[in-house]
């Protein structure tokens, strides 16, 4: 195994990128019995499904690289919002539809981005899981880009919409591009990928699809930042709250 100090910082990165999931996923949930068509329903529940499945697999190895005797429950159900990583573009309201499809394809690409990158890390257990993750994402990705397409180029309310929507979530894109206080040398050991170099093909791959639709990219200067180390929106607290409540009701139950 690595020397402590790698496995401190992978425990880090591992919360991260599952926060990021797990709070995605429960946001998705929401559509659930509330989509605007029936397919819509299943699919998106069936995305949140496989985020939150993303999130458990990544924590499983997060509790074992910490060894603290903790499971992948206890980090999902039993930290408070200041302990959670994830980036606050996941944990914005649902919003109407047009505005969850444009955070999910932002984010979808980024993600789809950085498992690929993880496919190849020296980091067995994440090149492993990151094998499967990454196949899932590429499903998720096509169901976005599919809808950012219809909605671009479709009625005068749904580019008015997905517009409004873009001009909204801009500011939180520059976050997917941080790993907090995870250092350098993971990078240097080929461990993780290097987010500059996402970063760069990310923008070309959204830029590209919004040029197919004549969807703009605001042109803005301040990014929020902040939800790597704990700091958050004020839509988090009540997303956990209604998120854990079940568990920290009963914490002793063995589902």
């Amino acid at each position: 195994m690595f020397e402590k100090k790698i496995e401190e910082n992978l425990f880090q990165l591992l919360v991260q990128i599952a926060d990021d999931k797990l709070i995605l996923g429960h946001r998705l949930s929401e559509w659930c019995g509330h989509a605007p068509i029936l397919e819509e329903d299943i699919a998106l529940a069936n995305i949140a499904l496989d985020n939150i499945g993303q999130a458990n697999s990544l924590y499983q190895i997060a509790v074992k690289l910490e060894n603290k005797n903790r499971s992948e429950d206890e980090l999902a159900f039993f930290r408070d919002e200041r302990e959670f990583r994830n980036i606050q573009i996941v944990e914005l309201p649902k919003g109407d539809f047009a505005f969850t499809i444009v955070r999910q394809f932002l984010y979808d690409n980024f993600s789809f981005l950085l498992f690929q990158k993880f496919c190849d890390s020296n980091f067995i257990e994440l090149s492993d899981v990151s094998k499967k993750i990454v196949k899932e994402i590429s499903y998720n990705l096509r169901h976005s880009k599919e809808w950012i397409l219809r909605l671009g180029i479709g009625t005068e309310e749904s580019k008015f919409n997905t517009q409004k929507a873009i001009d909204k979530i801009w500011e939180f894109t520059n976050e997917m591009f941080e790993f907090g206080n995870v250092e350098n040398f993971l990078i240097e050991k080929n461990i993780i990928p290097n987010l500059d170099t996402i970063k760069t093909d990310w923008e070309l791959s959204v830029k590209k699809i919004f040029d197919n639709t004549n969807l703009q990219i605001p042109n803005i200067s301040y990014f929020a930042s902040g939800g790597r180390n704990g700091f958050h929106t004020e839509y988090l607290g009540y997303l956990l709250a209604e998120m854990q409540i079940v568990a920290r009701s009963n914490p002793n139950v063995k589902w």
